[in-house]
């Protein structure tokens, strides 16, 4: 555990195992504990590094608003702080989707390959008005929670429960003391408000990005979308999100994509065996899927 200072904020990193290098970039709210059901199954084989994003985790608090661009060049700043300059192979998990999918445009040197882990899917978003007066709004917001005690009060338990629902089946496996270290904090709840309110404008940046700077041939990419295995009525919401996850994987050069199932949006927890083998099977010929029994 150490920290990196990349644009005037503290930014916390783990990094365990050797290899070529693995980052590991979670969604909004997430800390870089969610990926620990998948490290131990890639730190054999890979260099594997985990951050957390300003206000997230243990860094220091955001100073500006998140843009595609600038988390994309995060993740350039911190393996290039590690001294890790090699070509990595990044995942990305949710709302960090896009931000890997903007890393492999900008810095396609730098990119072995692409995992999107139920990544974020917005295919008409728009730049939404006024993004300094939402800042503004955002802040104050968080400001006057902090003033009433919210993040003490309400920030753990509030992670368990959008842990809870986020998965296909069980609770929080997070350490209690971490979870109070992180999400008691008002400056975690500054971070993922921050994040929340440009959320948007991230999206629609990415699909200005696309237009300008086109994925390389030769980075493999993978879209891996959570399905939680329902049939019938019941299941309707998880098909159209699947069929979303599909038609951005045909859009990213044909990308390899599979359905992880069963498993919630969290799929780091419910089947880190399938987050793993999509980075260690990163640019093999894949075989046809067998029939099950």
């Amino acid at each position: 555990m150490s920290f990196v200072r990349i644009g005037g904020v503290p930014h916390h990193v783990v990094v365990d195992g050797s290899g070529p290098v693995c980052v590991l970039s979670a969604g909004l709210a997430m800390s870089w504990f969610d990926w620990d059901p998948v490290v131990p199954l890639l730190a054999p084989y890979r260099t594997v590094v985990r951050f957390d994003r300003p206000g997230h985790g243990l860094s220091g608090p955001a100073l500006v608003p998140p843009t595609a661009a600038g988390e994309a060049h995060r993740i350039a700043a911190v393996l290039r702080a590690l001294g890790l300059d090699g070509p990595a192979t990044v995942v990305g998990h949710s709302i960090a989707g896009f931000h890997a999918e903007a890393f492999a445009r900008l810095h396609p040197d730098r990119t072995a390959g692409v995992v999107l882990v139920d990544s974020s899917v917005e295919e008409d978003a728009r730049v939404p008005a006024a993004p300094a007066v939402r800042t503004t709004l955002a802040r104050g917001a968080g400001t006057a929670l902090s003033l009433l005690g919210a993040p003490a009060a309400l920030g753990p338990a509030t992670r368990r429960l959008a842990v809870r629902l986020s998965r296909a089946a069980g609770g929080d496996p997070a350490p209690a003391a971490l979870v109070r270290r992180c999400y008691g904090t008002s400056r975690v709840l500054h971070g993922i408000l921050n994040e929340n309110t440009h959320y948007r404008a991230v999206a629609a940046e990415l699909l200005a990005l696309r237009e300008r700077f086109p994925l390389p041939q030769a980075v493999p990419v993978t879209v891996l979308a959570a399905c939680d295995g329902r049939g019938g009525p019941g299941g309707r919401f998880n098909r159209r999100w699947l069929e979303r996850q599909r038609t951005l994987a045909r859009g990213l050069g044909d990308a390899h994509f599979e359905a992880v199932e069963p498993a919630g949006h969290l799929v780091m927890l419910d089947r880190p065996d399938a987050v793993a083998r999509a980075v260690l099977t990163m640019g093999r010929p894949r075989q046809a899927p067998q029939p099950r029994a």
